[in-house]
């Protein structure tokens, strides 16, 4: 009988679901399940609330779980307890989102591969696992290039009042929030890099002004300073991403390759297609 296959790609703010059986694909959305900010029991419930009233009661033989800080030992116990409480039947592997990635961008060929989503990571892939890995210093010291990181730089150059007042006018339009409101949601309520993030879209919809522009620009070019320019490899080999900013700015991305003499490889917007690709061939 044809095995019945689970995959999950979860990073700080949602989780895709793809349930994988002989006849069909299911797609499924739960939110985020970081261990660093839910523990073990909120997984659980997350598990019982949002992913099973939708998968009902199928018999899930594999499950592969790609997620958000689950490099750590100590994380990945704590996924993979509330994984088999939920599936006691199911044969699990839980491994780092930047596995996932680097899976689903290389698949079994040599690459850098980059996550640029709420927060960002990167490494260097030769073709079977990850053999190197820039640091990650999470969204407080780190995560370059990301939402959060992006959606910080737009709430300074609010709070700095370094908009004009054109910009100044569209922020206030668009989000109705003040200093306190901020303030308040950074440094006193639960996942502040979720919150951070959501800034990002404003940079989106408002790129016909120059601040939007040197603010992307910037903040990308921070990711290949701190990162992609510390792989020997990334001079000859492609340089491939995926994440909502990955793929929203990939414009900037293709000229910030140009101007370091780097080759663009694939820009995903999200992994699950790549990882579908991948474990149906492995």
């Amino acid at each position: 009988m044809p095995l019945v296959k689970l995959i999950a790609d979860s990073g700080s703010t949602k989780t895709e679901w793809c349930l994988v059986s002989a006849r069909q694909k299911k797609f499924f959305f739960t939110q985020g399940m970081s261990p660093y900010f839910i523990s073990g029991v909120q997984m659980e419930q997350i598990l019982q609330n949002e992913l099973l009233t939708q998968i009902k009661k199928i018999n899930i033989d594999e499950l592969y779980f790609y997620g958000t800080g689950c490099s750590n030992p100590e994380n990945v116990k704590t996924v993979k307890k509330s994984l088999q409480n939920t599936f006691p039947e199911a044969q699990i592997d839980v491994e780092h989102d930047l596995t996932g990635a680097a899976k689903a961008l290389c698949g079994d060929d040599k690459g850098i591969a980059c996550i640029l989503g709420t927060g960002s990571n990167s490494c260097y892939y030769n073709g079977k696992k990850i053999v190197k890995n820039s640091p990650g210093l999470g969204y407080v010291l780190g995560d370059e290039g990301s939402g959060a990181y992006l959606g910080k730089k737009v709430i300074q150059y609010y709070l700095y009042k370094t908009f004009d007042e054109d910009m100044r006018a569209r922020f206030d339009a668009r989000f109705a929030t003040n200093s306190v409101e901020i303030l308040n949601a950074v440094y006193k309520q639960p996942l502040p890099n979720r919150y951070l993030a959501n800034f990002a879209i404003f940079l989106a919809e408002n790129r016909d002004h120059y601040m939007v522009e040197n603010i992307i620009e910037d903040g990308l070019n921070d990711f290949f300073f701190n990162h992609i320019n510390k792989y020997r490899e990334s001079w000859s080999l492609p340089v491939h991403f995926v994440g909502s900013i990955a793929y929203g700015f990939k414009d900037v991305l293709k000229e910030i390759c140009e101007t370091y003499q780097l080759d663009l490889g694939k820009v995903l917007k999200n992994p699950m297609d790549g990882l579908l690709k991948y474990h149906s061939a492995n």
